[in-house]
């Protein structure tokens, strides 16, 4: 790997969903580096999200490759892509996705699980994140006591918990008011100043012009 080498990458990746092949991507190549922020945008239905599915190895690809560091993975067995995706990759849904019967903080810890690592070894990093992205609630309480704002911060807690080398995220302020979508674009730049590669999918014209890159979609490709 030299210094250039980007951190994640798609080469030319072919991808047909749906029996009448309803969506494609066709040809798609992209770059990801460390220490920077990339914004993926474009209009509605030209698989921004589905990208972000096909990047972290949750998807197959029909062709084409996808490498870390330089590295092929798509072609791996699943349960090594499951670990690549608990070891190296951090993700903040758009929904927040938080187990409604687990404390908040149980939520942050739920990443240790599938790292193979002992959750108390990581509270006191997870009541850290609470405190950096101002969440302002007892770490026992449980999700369905929160509000949308406070949820998605806890969702971002949760992907920065183990220090992932890539975050991906999917209109993490779609649903934001601005002084909490503030704290969570706040989160994700120091991440990627500690050199993190952050991906984001956003509609946000603002959040696009934040980032370091900006990758424009079209319905077609």
């Amino acid at each position: 790997m030299t210094a250039t080498t980007p951190v994640l990458a798609a080469r030319e990746i072919d991808f047909t969903y749906g029996r009448g092949e309803d969506f494609r991507v066709e040809g798609w190549s992209a770059s990801f580096p460390r220490g920077a922020v990339t914004a993926m945008t474009g209009p509605s239905g030209c698989g921004k999200s589905t990208r972000l599915y096909l990047l972290s190895l949750m998807l197959r690809i029909r062709c084409g490759v996808i490498e870390l560091d330089g590295r092929r993975v798509d072609d791996l067995p699943d349960a090594a892509r499951a670990q690549l995706r608990a070891q190296r990759f951090g993700f903040v849904f758009q929904d927040a996705a938080l187990d409604a019967s687990r404390s908040v903080i149980d939520n942050i810890l739920e990443a240790t699980l599938y790292r193979g690592q002992r959750a108390g070894d990581h509270r006191a990093r997870a009541l850290e994140l609470l405190d950096a992205l101002e969440v302002a609630v007892p770490p026992g309480r449980k999700p369905g006591q929160v509000s949308g704002g406070q949820g998605q911060r806890i969702a971002t807690c949760r992907a920065l918990l183990g220090r992932p080398d890539i975050i991906l995220a999917d209109e993490p302020t779609g649903n934001l008011d601005p002084a909490s979508a503030a704290v969570v674009l706040g989160a994700l730049r120091r991440h990627a100043d500690d050199g993190g590669a952050v991906v984001v999918v956003t509609h946000d014209p603002g959040v696009a012009a934040w980032a370091d890159h900006r990758l424009e979609l079209d319905a077609h490709r």
